[in-house]
């Protein structure tokens, strides 16, 4: 399991049960769910930091409800070609830990262990990640400035969370692996024909990222039936889609009772490089 760092003065925090302390005395209380806030707010001057509260639930049940199954075993089939014997994981942007949670599962049915810590902005997404119980450390912190040692990890998952690629670099150990998720150009393209009346195509970034080597490419893709309006609403509500749209189009699928779409994705894989 790795230590969090002090984000004062970057030496490990020992976990006291209720807080976190370094050893120049600098304290970080945990919060009644578990997480400890680590984000230095005065860099920043955001009140509210990440996913609310209505996204973050509405993603979770959508989640729970199985939809993306086939998304998480595929992760677990990732992780286990390269990392057959565990290691120690990052969940840079862990949202509600619905695949880090899955992941741990997995490994545990198979008699094996891995350690996994989560790191995201969102109060709201780790208090939802706390009720997992899953035994994964939590904390609020900057995917840019990530509260752990240099060289800590041996693979970061970087799942439809921000690229933050040089801290990515930074904490992962040399041939560590980054396991990034993205959404391919027709995701979500249903939904998107329901609500818009031009809908448009994703955009695909380039696989090439500096100082690491791309080792693999893989897609996965699965037509979904949503035969329920809180389904078809929660999917809607967790997308970015949902507060960028107008009030008008948000109300074309407040009655609708079935959708199919598209869920398409592409989790690439890349090792770090000296």
């Amino acid at each position: 399991m790795i230590d969090f760092i002090c984000p004062v003065c970057r030496k490990n925090l020992a976990d006291e049960e209720k807080l976190y302390r370094c050893e120049n005395g600098h304290c970080f209380d945990k919060s009644k769910f578990g997480y400890v806030n680590l984000l230095q707010s005065q860099k920043s001057s955001a009140k509210r930091h990440g996913d609310d509260r209505l996204m973050v639930r509405a993603r979770r049940d959508f989640l729970d409800s199985g939809y993306y199954g086939f998304l998480r075993d595929y992760l677990c089939e990732i992780c286990e070609k390269y990392l057959p014997n565990g290691g120690d994981v990052l969940d840079a942007g862990c949202g509600e830990c619905y695949y880090s949670s899955g992941l741990k599962q997995d490994y545990a049915e198979k008699g094996k262990e891995i350690f996994v810590s989560g790191v995201d902005i969102s109060k709201d997404a780790l208090e939802y990640a706390s009720k997992r119980r899953s035994g994964i450390p939590l904390a609020v912190a900057s995917l840019f400035d990530l509260p752990f040692a240099d060289e800590s990890f041996d693979a970061v998952l970087n799942i439809f969370s921000p690229e933050a690629d040089e801290e990515f670099y930074r904490v992962l150990k040399t041939g560590g692996y980054l396991i990034r998720v993205i959404p391919l150009e027709n995701h979500l393209l249903g939904l998107k024909a329901a609500i818009y009346d031009k809908p448009y195509l994703n955009d695909v970034p380039d696989t090439e990222i500096k100082n690491f080597a791309c080792v693999k490419t893989g897609q996965v893709k699965m037509n979904l039936c949503l035969d329920s309006n809180e389904a078809i609403l929660n999917l809607f509500k967790m997308t970015p889609y949902y507060y960028k749209t107008s009030v008008e189009d948000q109300q074309k699928i407040n009655n609708l009772d079935y959708l199919k779409t598209q869920a398409e994705f592409e989790i690439r894989v890349y090792r770090k490089e000296k």
